[in-house]
């Protein structure tokens, strides 16, 4: 092991000096890290290091896809003890399973700030990443894969945060893990440009208020983004694809804004429609005042459910395009989905614009009467789309037979925007 000066501060009263460590086996890394100062830079060469290791002071560590950490199943490869770490470039793997005792790749200790995790592979059935009470928490560019042989309920989420303040998560990729993102209780985390696949949720977010994601992916995953008893969210130009139960969930979350996210093929192949487990771009639960506008939401079984008191949020300049059913609300309210003579595109409106406004001249509601028999005798769903049906239902938007029943959109977009707009390119 080498430990050689790496800056000189020249011309100064004071000679201030940070260290540069050089470590290749497991006892120099152990050495090493318990007797760094604060500011010192320890390098991890190329190679596989046994054993769980702490971080007691602020320093940098660093080393190569090849510089292995290797927890050999028990506790976690890293324990951060103090602020002002980094943490880059190593391959951390085989730490603990034990969620309870928080298990993890990266184990950061209550009361540390100024984190930074970079450039990290992390491979293993606990958590990937934990934090609790603390601040100012920055990942970026990391790989973080659970372990897909688990049930997704028994694996750890690729990042935890638990009373979290100001983190930064930008570019990472999670997969096999249960949650992508878990956020509990945090204030202010902002996620961007992230990949999910194959976990329970991309991004789940518990009690917290202020955070914001843009620019993330979830695909293949059992739901894509889910909001539950939040506030001040917002959620904008995301992607969910592929997903089981649904894009995006609002579940007793309030002044969230939920913007120009593009969700596509929620499907539930066990939905039953008695059960309304069938899969949902949207799926509005509960109370709370939110906007959900300019997203799209596309071949999906339903593509936006809404139960239980989430008549408070209102959906405006939406697309709704090939959903097998285009709305399912369970309640009895009349409820409006425009605002300011603006509504949303819905690909199954049969009305006219006689006045070339672009808009609708009779409203469009997409629950009707015999919507609400298919569900209560689901038996006879085969008969959706016969000429009967589809004539009973133009006779009954024609005479406004439904008025004050359920949801209505009383300024439907005539044209798809997404159409529209590229044909003006």
């Amino acid at each position: 092991m080498r430990k050689v000066p790496l800056l000189f501060l020249l011309f100064f009263p004071l000679f201030c000096s940070a260290a540069h460590w050089d470590v290749s086996t497991s006892q120099e890394l152990h050495d090493a890290l318990s007797k760094a100062a604060a500011g010192d830079e320890i390098v991890i060469s190329p190679g596989t290091y046994e054993g769980t290791f702490s971080i007691p002071t602020s320093l940098s560590l660093r080393g190569s896809k090849d510089s292995i950490i290797d927890a050999a199943g028990k506790g976690s490869c890293l324990e951060i003890k103090a602020s002002g770490i980094q943490v880059s470039g190593l391959t951390l793997k085989n730490y603990g399973a034990d969620l309870y005792e928080r298990n993890s790749g990266v184990l950061i200790n209550e009361g540390s700030e100024d984190i930074l995790l970079k450039d990290l592979k992390i491979e293993g059935t606990g958590f990937g990443i934990r934090a609790d009470k603390s601040e100012k928490i920055h990942i970026e560019g990391c790989e973080i894969r659970g372990n897909k042989r688990k049930h997704v309920l028994d694996r750890g989420d690729g990042v935890y945060f638990n009373y979290v303040k100001d983190a930064v998560l930008q570019n990472n990729k999670v997969l096999y893990t249960r949650d992508g993102f878990y956020f509990e209780n945090t204030d202010r985390t902002q996620s961007s440009g992230n990949y999910f696949a194959a976990l329970q949720y991309g991004i789940h977010y518990m009690y917290t208020r202020g955070d914001s994601a843009w620019n993330n992916e979830a695909e293949a995953c059992i739901g894509g983004y889910a909001l539950m008893s939040s506030e001040k969210i917002r959620l904008f130009d995301n992607l969910s694809k592929r997903t089981v139960e649904f894009g995006v969930l609002l579940n007793e979350t309030d002044a969230s804004e939920v913007s120009n996210n593009h969700v596509e093929r929620v499907k539930n192949p066990r939905g039953k429609p008695s059960l309304d487990t069938e899969g949902k771009g949207i799926f509005i639960y509960g109370g709370g005042i939110n906007t959900v506008e300019g997203n799209s939401f596309e071949a999906c079984d339903i593509g936006a459910g809404v139960a239980m008191g989430g008549e408070g949020t209102v959906l405006h300049n939406n697309r709704f395009v090939g959903n097998r059913l285009q709305v399912r609300y369970i309640g009895s309210s009349s409820v409006e989905w425009s605002r300011e003579g603006v509504g949303n595109y819905w690909s199954s409106y049969q009305g006219w614009d006689l006045n070339q406004d672009g808009v609708g001249d009779i409203p469009y509601q997409p629950n009707d009467s015999l919507d609400r028999l298919f569900w209560l005798y689901p038996q006879s769903r085969f008969l959706m789309d016969s000429p009967l049906v589809v004539f009973l239902r133009f006779i009954t938007a024609q005479f406004q037979l439904d008025k004050g029943k359920g949801i209505v959109d009383s300024n439907p977009i005539m044209h798809d925007p997404i159409s529209t707009n590229k044909g003006a390119l």
